[in-house]
């Protein structure tokens, strides 16, 4: 890929970071000065991707979805109160961050050391990573439900530490969600 240069192709691509796992991937145009009311919205499947691009939506066409709309998703923020409920349930994470976890939700069980071959694959996942994170311009905000230590958390040597807040049906989940002016987006491992 050319230096700065993305597309739907190569955001396609790079979504192959999550091929075989649980990940629920979704972005949508910013609608709401409270951002909590548009990742509401990206979970109960009310908008897409205002450039078109690709989605991933692992219980799509799956019968827990046909009995339950939300599924998997316990609830969704729709309201400011809502909004004011979820705030505590996610920490900032910083840019310098995001890259290990946006690797690391690619990961079964959340852990490297446990990867197959994770030297040989490492390179691949990273690539793909920084296309994904390449989408989102420098005044991007990232937030997430896992546990961290320290200001800089490299995930690779950490994994989630301390515990998570999970937003699903399942006892563990992890996610990213990315904020800017323009967009906002949730990727979320379901360790089911």
């Amino acid at each position: 890929m050319e230096e700065g240069r993305q597309d739907a192709q190569t955001w396609s691509d790079a979504l192959k970071l999550y091929e075989w796992l649980c990940t629920f991937v979704a972005v949508a145009q910013r609608e709401h000065e409270d951002w909590w009311l548009d990742v509401g919205a990206i979970m109960r499947l009310e908008t897409r991707d205002p450039r078109g691009w690709e989605s991933i939506d692992p219980y799509e066409g799956e019968e827990e979805r046909r009995e339950d709309p939300l599924f998997p998703w316990l609830e969704t923020p729709s309201t400011p109160a809502d909004a004011e409920r979820y705030r505590p349930r996610v920490s900032e994470l910083p840019r310098s961050s995001v890259r290990s976890l946006i690797v690391l939700l690619g990961v079964l069980g959340l852990d490297v050391s446990k990867t197959g071959r994770w030297e040989e694959r490492r390179p691949d996942m990273e690539r793909w990573a920084d296309v994904i994170l390449s989408r989102f311009p420098e005044s991007t905000r990232f937030y997430s439900n896992v546990g961290w230590k320290g200001d800089h958390p490299d995930f690779y040597e950490q994994g989630v530490w301390g515990g998570w807040d999970p937003f699903s049906h399942y006892d563990c989940d992890a996610g990213l969600i990315a904020v800017n002016d323009d967009e906002v987006a949730v990727f979320w491992n379901f360790l089911n």
